[in-house]
């Protein structure tokens, strides 16, 4: 096994650390921030630059395998959504913003599988997917160590440093929301000449 897909499964590792986190009830803070969600974040930082680096690996050491065409965006999409789940549990997201990422998610696997199946091309991210990856993964480092929940801003009452992590996390989500849905209308467009003839 190569060293790109090696990086892969170990961000796939990562994620029930971040799940079992949570369960050990830490106390205490570190720069007001508790130290469970200080942990979590600093393991999705972690995880998420495997991401980055193992996709650098596999191009430039010529690595790049089916396993790790498959296993990739799984890990990638399983690391997002159990972060916004843990984010949702805590209060800090609402369920409208991980339900979008969901149903995106399932839109865009089944057009890459019928895509691969019947044309024999893996369909590579569009400009709105990649705005969705870095948005996605920058809010959600922020909104670990955020103390306010996604739009607080709009209360009124912040101030000083929580004003700003709160705007930059509710910004960041916000544009990771809207490429998330534009990202998946134009796998839809894609879809409509796909199934051409056939609907």
């Amino acid at each position: 096994m190569n060293l790109a897909n090696k990086l892969t499964i170990f961000r796939i590792i990562l994620v029930p650390i971040i799940l079992i986190i949570p369960l050990l009830n830490l106390q205490g803070e570190v720069w007001e921030i508790p130290l469970t969600y200080l942990i979590i974040d600093i393991i999705f930082i972690i995880a998420s630059l495997t991401d980055k680096l193992d996709g650098y690996i596999a191009r430039s050491r010529n690595q790049i395998t089916n396993f790790g065409k498959f296993l990739d965006p799984i890990a990638d999409k399983i690391l997002v959504i159990v972060a916004m789940l843990i984010l949702l549990e805590a209060g800090k997201l609402p369920a409208w913003i991980p339900a979008i990422v969901v149903i995106r998610e399932f839109i865009v696997s089944g057009y890459r599988l019928v895509a691969v199946e019947k044309e024999g091309k893996v369909i590579a991210a569009s400009i709105w997917g990649k705005i969705k990856t870095c948005t996605q993964m920058l809010g959600l480092v922020l909104a670990f160590i955020d103390a306010n929940s996604f739009g607080a801003i709009f209360s009124g009452e912040l101030t000083g440093v929580a004003f700003g992590i709160n705007l930059l996390t509710t910004i960041l989500l916000g544009i990771s929301v809207i490429a998330t849905i534009f990202s998946g209308i134009d796998y839809l467009k894609g879809a409509k000449e796909l199934f051409k003839g056939e609907m």
